[in-house]
Parts: structure tokens; C-alpha cells; sequence
């Protein structure tokens, strides 16, 4: 039986980031149009980080059952580490689905029930990006998931729910953070692409192969920065966005100097800490302005 520790570490922490990030970006945007209600912003967060922890645990079933984590580079997997039986891991993705769908109804009677299908779609996609016979996530779309459910509709979908209304400015935020998020997968892709061609699980890594992934992941980082100077046009105070350049630079090292493996697991972190700190900093911008 798995651990406290391991079933803390097969929920990768280390993604919580993206689950947080674009709550606080569409808070941040909501904030420059009107007072917002904090309490269902403490909602979306809820629906984000069990939505996130639920696909980590859905991922980590699917791939333990298929095999593809049999040569596991990154952090453990339960299933395929076999701490944990595949039952229990499929059951923790279920509930913490059932915890998103909870809470989003309640955003969604609340605010509109027109919330309740994009809710569905969410979960769908959680379970969906690798589970099923013929999971996305094995045919190199799960970069676009990610884009839009941890971008543009967790960023729009908070912002919305929060004030009423949605906005470029936020908008411009999804995008950021769409892309952040983004990074995080490509990058993990380009860590996994030997075990990953080797099991038959193409993503996007695999087939743009090593290079092209490098330099996708680099433009991914470019892009919050591109919105960070359009939301100029919102505030200056937007400009503080660029105070995360450093933090992109520390992400961006090991894979423009052609780290592999292990050695890329440090750009995972700090590409995570720097689409918080962006969505931090230019969430309160936004709503000095």
C-alpha cells in the first residue's frame, strides 16, 4: 500500500501551479472591471487544482495499465511503480472529478447553467488525455488541451464567474498563461520522448522530435511577454510582467544547452514557478489599474 508521501508525490505537486495560475490571472482581470465575489473565485480554485490532481491520478492509471511508465524518468508513478493498485488510483482521479463537478455546479447554478457543459467537457478532457481506447493525449493533441482548459477557459471561466463578464484584457491573460501551462507539458514531453516513441505513446515531442520541441518550448515562453506588453494598453503597470524574465531564463537554460532526461526535471519547476509569479504580479497590475 502506497504511502502518505507517495500518493502525495503521485499528485505531482509540482503542476499546482497550473491550476492556480490562471485562477489568480482571471482574478486579476475581473478586478480591473468590477468588485468581484471572492467566494466563488475560492470556487474556480477548488474546480482547478481537483481538476489537475485528477488528471494527474487519471494519467498515472492510464500509463501504469498501458505500460508506458515501465521506464519511468520523472517523479513516480504509482501504478506503474506498483505502490499503489490501479483501482485506487483510477478511484482518487473519480472523486477528485466528483469534487471539480461539485463545485462547479455550484458556480454554475449560481451563475449560468450553460457552465454545467463546459464543466463536463473539462472532466471529459481530463479523463480522456490518456484513458479510453484512443486517448488524445497519444496522438500529440495534449498540448492543445492543456492551452485551452488550463488557459483560456480556467482564465475566461474565472474571470466570468467572478465579475459577470469576460474582457481582452482577460483574455490576454489566458493566452499568457495558456501558454505557460503549455510549456510545462512540452517540456515534460521533451524529457520522455526515448520512453515515450518506445511505448508507442506519440505526443507532440515525439513527433516534432528533439529540436523542434526545444524550439516550441521556447516560443511558449515568449508569448506571455508578448501579451505583457498588449496589456499595456490596459495599464503600465502591466510592465511588472517583465520582472519574471530571469525566472523564464533559469527554464530555459538546461533545454536550450540540449539537457536530457533527469536533467531536464529543473526547467518542469521553474517553468511553473515563473507562470505563477507572471500571473501574480500582472493580476495585481490589472487591478491597480
Amino acid at each position: 500500500m502506497a504511502t502518505a508521501s507517495q500518493w502525495i508525490q503521485g499528485a505531482r505537486p509540482r503542476t499546482l501551479p497550473n491550476a492556480v495560475a490562471p485562477v489568480v490571472a482571471g482574478v486579476g482581470a475581473a478586478l480591473r472591471i468590477d468588485d468581484i465575489s471572492w467566494w466563488k473565485a475560492g470556487l474556480a480554485l477548488v474546480v482547478s487544482l481537483a481538476l489537475i490532481v485528477g488528471v494527474n491520478f487519471a494519467n498515472d492509471y492510464s500509463d501504469g495499465i498501458r505500460g508506458t511508465d515501465d521506464d519511468r524518468v520523472g517523479p513516480m508513478r504509482l501504478v506503474g511503480s506498483g505502490a499503489a493498485s490501479p483501482g485506487a488510483v483510477k478511484s482518487s482521479a473519480f472523486i477528485c472529478f466528483g469534487i471539480a463537478a461539485v463545485a462547479g455546479l455550484v458556480l454554475a447554478v449560481t451563475t449560468a447553467w450553460w457552465l454545467v457543459a463546459v464543466g463536463a467537457v473539462a472532466i471529459a478532457g481530463a479523463w480522456f488525455y490518456t484513458g479510453g481506447k484512443r486517448p488524445y493525449g497519444y496522438i500529440g493533441l495534449g498540448e492543445v488541451a492543456v492551452f485551452v482548459f488550463f488557459g483560456l477557459v480556467a482564465v475566461l471561466g474565472t474571470q466570468f464567474v467572478t465579475v459577470g463578464s469576460v474582457d481582452w484584457a482577460g483574455l490576454a491573460s489566458a493566452v499568457a498563461v495558456g501558454s505557460f501551462s503549455t510549456a510545462v507539458l512540452v517540456v515534460n514531453n521533451l524529457r520522455d520522448i526515448p520512453s515515450d516513441s518506445e511505448s508507442g505513446k506519440i505526443t507532440l515531442a515525439v513527433r516534432l522530435g528533439d529540436a523542434g520541441t526545444r524550439r516550441l518550448y521556447t516560443e511558449l515562453l515568449l508569448v506571455p511577454f508578448v501579451m505583457t506588453v498588449v496589456l499595456v494598453l490596459a495599464t503600465w503597470w502591466a510592465l511588472v510582467g517583465l520582472l519574471v524574465v530571469p525566472l523564464v531564463w533559469v527554464a530555459l537554460r538546461p533545454v536550450r544547452a540540449g539537457a536530457l532526461g533527469p536533467a531536464l526535471i529543473p526547467s518542469l519547476g521553474a517553468t511553473g514557478q515563473a507562470m505563477l509569479a507572471w500571473s501574480v504580479v500582472t493580476a495585481v497590475a490589472l487591478a491597480l489599474g
